[in-house]
């Protein structure tokens, strides 16, 4: 799931400063970051292609703090050019940061903001977005990152607007994307809109991942409290609605479980967690359907009253738009990628929060055209399997059950 923003058309049209080049992309390196997120940028950008009909980017690899680098495994890396490089680019990519609670190197920093007042393009992977809020440059702006971390983002910087189920997020003049592989899906995006799809899908190809990812980032959410919720007074009414997605309740009955009113429980509840009650509880209970269609023989109506949902309509409504795909689809999905013989367990509802499991591998299926309105072409989860409009799905790798976890 992807979201391309039409709200800043004015962010869109603005004009590079005369130094700058729409060709040249900085990429801006810090110790402590992951080379994994770092080598995206690096790979989509810094390599000729045009043998593939991809046309060529200029790419300064940028330190934005003292050498040498140190990142994942304990390598050193030297970076060829410093901040200075950053004032001729006309997009700067912010990869990753080692940590977010630590603020950034100033002088990095103001190289963000000079760059952006500039007219250019500035980009943020994976916690590369923390980077961009602690510049200001996500100040009203909708915005994402990887799933675990978004709470702390909304938390840290209560005037992001933080959607933790969007896998990139792109308002014109700044663009973030969600962890990991998300990255390639936003480096993509970027190529698209400067050269167009034929470009963008040649270097799909090159890569061996497809031109378009679908769906987003709620198949990898877990049910486990986020990290910073743990101790604060929400944390109960959190796990009490997790206990109890097998009954019919709202976002009204939480509120008054926390004894405030809905406007208060609303705004505390999207500070501690990034997200809107009533999306998360949606959210949670489509999880919960999910793993029901995965591990038990319950018919749809009968997941459906399992998972809280007043009807089978409406699960089979936001199932949909999460997952893209009917409830009986993704489990016919789902069985047809098991080995062969393997027969579900009835699972009753989970009663608390789901341990959490190891990272499954990271899925990067196959998607269609993505609608112009929101750009987003939700997916179900695992193998390509027919829809009811004869289109292929593709259903990612989810985790060992009863948790989900994507690699950060």
């Amino acid at each position: 799931m992807s979201h391309d923003s039409t709200a800043a058309p004015d962010a869109a049209a603005r004009k590079l400063s005369g130094r700058r080049r729409k060709e040249i992309v900085a990429v801006l390196l810090f110790s402590g970051g992951p080379i994994f997120e770092s080598s995206i940028p690096l790979s989509v950008f810094g390599i000729d292609r045009q043998d593939a009909g991809v046309p060529r980017y200029r790419l300064l690899v940028c330190g934005g703090e003292e050498g040498p680098l140190r990142t994942t495994g304990g390598l050193e890396l030297t970076a060829p050019h410093g901040l200075e490089a950053i004032s001729r680019a006309g997009t700067v990519v912010v990869p990753a940061w080692r940590s977010i609670t630590s603020p950034p190197p100033e002088d990095a920093l103001d190289a963000l903001r000079r760059a952006h007042e500039e007219g250019a393009r500035i980009v943020g992977l994976c916690t590369g977005a923390f980077v961009l809020a602690a510049a200001g440059l996500l100040d009203g702006r909708p915005a994402t990152t990887h799933w675990m971390y978004a709470p702390t983002l909304a938390k840290r910087y209560p005037s992001v607007h933080v959607d933790p189920r969007e896998l990139f997020v792109d308002d014109g003049d700044v663009l973030t994307s969600a962890g990991t592989a998300a990255g390639i899906d936003l480096c993509l995006h970027i190529v698209r809109t400067d050269h167009g799809n034929e470009a963008a899908g040649a270097l799909a190809r090159r890569l061996v991942v497809p031109p378009r990812r679908s769906g987003g980032q709620e198949r990898y959410l877990d049910r486990s409290l986020p990290e910073e919720i743990g101790a604060d007074p929400l944390a109960e009414v959190v796990a009490w609605a997790l206990e109890h997605l097998h009954e019919q309740f709202d976002v009204e009955t939480l509120a008054a479980r926390a004894y405030m009113s809905r406007r208060t429980f609303d705004r505390r509840f999207r500070s501690l967690t990034g997200s809107a009650p009533l999306q998360w509880l949606i959210t949670q209970r489509v999880l919960q359907a999910q793993r029901l269609l995965e591990t038990s023989d319950y018919s749809v109506d009968e997941v459906a009253g399992r998972c809280g949902f007043r009807s089978p309509v409406a699960l089979r409504g936001h199932f949909r738009r999460q997952l893209g795909s009917s409830p009986a689809a993704y489990r016919a999905a789902y069985r047809a990628r098991r080995p062969q013989g393997e027969r579900p367990t009835d699972a009753e509802p989970t009663t608390g929060p789901a341990v959490q499991q190891g990272p499954p591998p990271t899925p990067y299926p196959e998607g269609g055209p993505v609608p112009l309105q929101t750009r987003r072409t939700p997916a179900p989860v695992g193998t390509s399997v027919p829809s009811e409009n004869g289109r292929e799905l593709y259903v990612g790798g989810r985790a060992s059950l009863p948790g989900q976890r994507s690699g950060a």
